[in-house]
């Protein structure tokens, strides 16, 4: 079957200019086929859109990029010590550690471009095609500002119609453009191609760009710019481009938060995407008393909420049947299973050196959404003691630590407590269903011998996992895309933005497509559709009124519930960076179990005792942006350094 990750092309054309800063990037093109030739056949113009997809391998992926690594969700226990590098800020402009894309990405850039202004020559394929390809480019254009734009704040925008190379170097030296400049292009990119994009393509096809990744795409942007970051964030007033221009507003506008509502809302109104469920069966876990027993989306009664979270991220699923994933990464530009293979146990051939802190553990809700803190006495959590065979939990089997007992789906689907249960579907029968073993000198457990084949808090990661994955001789593993723009991400951006509207005002805007107004405001029942569903497919009850009607209270569900849904997706780091957070949630110690405690006797107790690992974490204001290369900053006289760098 044909898809978008098996006709990928690295032509020659990115080979040489990875080679290229993007001011002379056009170099490239020197000695080959000039763009008239190139564009007037439709394989060649193809090849070339593809191209342009092949960028996507250089933005943040399981596979290349430690800002998956660098939050305070998990560690990874890496041989280079990268992690620890990225969390204790041992990067600069002059050691960018992994972070080496910014020159990548503008070469997408540069690569969209001429696919934009090209891409009409082609008369071998139609009208309606062309118009679905420019809008492919677009979307990708778009894509590559963005990636740019949350990690380094505003960038330089490349004049669209390219470069005179025979210019002096000073001269094609741009400047950082303002943050609304920024958003502004790259708004109005994804509106054109939203206007041309098809709403779907033949299932040979799925991966490629269609009209709900542009405007959800677009809503994701107008968030970051609404978000306290960016929107009338006075520490970044000496945020300023060569000419002294404070580049980052300094005036907080409540309307950019409506705007954002009202560009999810334009995703919602599609009526294209629903998060993904599992059919209930005889196996599903029943839910707790407070969970509506209504369908889903009104409650979780006719769903398996561990299975439909477990199912939409470990490939059990055909893409074709899963409506939640608006645009996601798939072969060349991510590899899930780099990751799942690092998380998986080491007595079974895995890396076994990522680990989830104890901070995301204690995220999870308890089965009836209540915290472990106020735990209830149906649904108990404990400090001590260990399951036996009385004990009547489906998820944590016997001879694990009570901690574990009575989570919420999610929990049980994401993180690989020590003891569980991994089926490791290989052909050889004795070794399936083995536990995994974190104790000091475990099977899967800290040894001297191997200082890096452990997770660092003894707690693992299992998100992504199917139970037919395996790394013994004989097994394999299940084909995983990476989830890039999902509906859950849609419904939570919505009731975010919706929140942070002032009490009393309404805002309208039109919709891209159908020019129809769309009013938006602070409107509870609506923040309470969309973030329901979230709550619902995880069997959990919904929240309070009064924790709807307290807009610093649903602020901080908000943010928790991101925080669960999106583990390993990301997020996170950048997530915590656009709310200002990260100078209370990245500077602490990340906490994990005593790794140091055996498996035996008073030990074994012990091991559960929240420790401190030995990654610390420090934040400074100035890791809100990622510093640029000394390389960049002489390659283009008028790039200015962000602050503190």
């Amino acid at each position: 079957m044909k898809t978008i990750r098996n006709i990928i092309i690295l032509s020659l054309f990115a080979l040489s200019a990875a080679r290229c800063s993007f001011l002379d990037v056009e170099n490239y093109t020197r000695d080959m086929q000039q763009y008239d030739s190139i564009f007037l056949k439709e394989t060649t113009t193809k090849q070339w859109l593809w191209n342009v997809y092949s960028s996507l391998t250089d933005a943040p992926a399981f596979n290349s990029g430690g800002t998956f690594y660098a939050s305070d969700e998990m560690v990874w226990n890496d041989s280079e010590q990268a992690c620890q590098k990225y969390h204790n800020c041992q990067y600069s402009s002059s050691n960018q550690l992994w972070e080496d894309r910014y020159a990548k990405m503008y070469i997408g850039i540069r690569t969209a471009s001429i696919f934009i202004h090209n891409v009409a020559k082609c008369r071998e394929v139609s009208q309606t095609e062309r118009e679905h390809m420019e809008g492919e480019a677009r979307f990708l254009r778009a894509y590559f500002y963005y990636t740019l734009l949350k990690q380094y704040g505003p960038v330089p925008v490349v004049p669209d119609e390219g470069q005179d190379i025979s210019l002096d170097y000073n001269e094609l030296a741009i400047p950082r453009a303002s943050m609304d400049e920024c958003v502004d292009f790259i708004v109005s990119d994804l509106e054109r191609a939203a206007r041309i994009l098809p709403t779907e393509y033949a299932s040979t096809w799925i991966g490629r760009a269609t009209r709900g990744a542009a405007l959800a795409l677009r809503a994701k942007v107008l968030l970051y710019a609404a978000s306290p970051l960016f929107n009338g964030n006075t520490d970044l007033f000496n945020l300023k481009d060569n000419e002294g221009r404070t580049l980052i507003p300094q005036e907080y506008d409540a309307s950019k938060w409506a705007r954002a509502a009202a560009a999810a809302k334009e995703v919602i109104d599609m009526n294209l995407y629903t998060l993904f469920t599992v059919r209930k069966s005889d196996d599903t876990v029943p839910l707790a008393d407070n969970v509506p027993t209504a369908n889903f989306p009104n409650g979780a009664g006719d769903i398996d909420p561990y299975e439909s979270y477990a199912q939409l991220f470990n490939g059990e699923t055909p893409l074709t049947l899963n409506n939640e994933f608006i645009f996601m990464r798939q072969g060349g530009t991510a590899d899930v299973n780099f990751f799942v293979g690092r998380a998986f146990p080491y007595s079974h051939k895995g890396a076994n050196d990522m680990a989830a802190t104890l901070k995301q553990v204690d995220a999870y809700y308890m089965r009836d959404g209540r915290d472990k803190d106020q735990a209830s006495e149906e649904y108990p959590y404990y400090t001590e003691g260990f399951t036996d065979g009385s004990t009547n939990d489906p998820f944590v089997p016997s001879d694990c630590h009570r901690m574990w007992l009575n989570r919420e789906p999610r929990f049980y689907a994401s993180i690989a407590y020590n003891g569980c249960i991994w089926e490791n579907g290989t052909a050889d029968q004795s070794l399936q269903n083995f536990r995994c073993n974190y104790y000091r000198a475990g099977q899967d457990g800290k040894q001297l011998s191997r200082p890096y084949n452990y997770p660092l808090t003894g707690i693992g990661i299992r998100k992504y996992y199917n139970p037919d994955d395996s790394w013994d001789t004989g097994g394999r593993t299940t084909y995983k895309p990476q989830p890039e723009i999902r509906y859950a991400d849609v419904l939570l951006w919505y009731a975010e933005a919706l929140n942070e509207i002032p009490e009393g005002a309404e805002y309208t805007f039109n919709n891209v497509i159908t020019d129809q107004p769309i009013v938006v405001r602070r409107d509870v029942a609506e923040m309470r559709k969309a973030f329901s569903q979230v709550r619902f497919r995880a069997g959990l009850p919904d929240l309070s009124d009064a924790e709807y009607e307290s807009v610093a209270t649903f602020r901080d569900k908000i943010k928790r519930e991101r925080r669960i849904e999106f583990f390993m997706e990301g997020i996170r780091y950048y997530d915590v960076r656009r709310w200002k957070d990260a100078e209370t949630d990245e500077n602490e110690p990340i906490m994990g179990l005593n790794v140091d405690m055996k498996g035996s006797g008073t030990q074994k107790e012990r091991f559960y005792t929240p420790t401190p690992t030995q990654i610390s974490k420090v934040f400074m204001a100035k890791m809100y942006l990622w510093p640029f290369s000394d390389a960049e900053l002489q390659r283009n006289t008028k790039l200015t350094q962000n602050p503190g760098w």
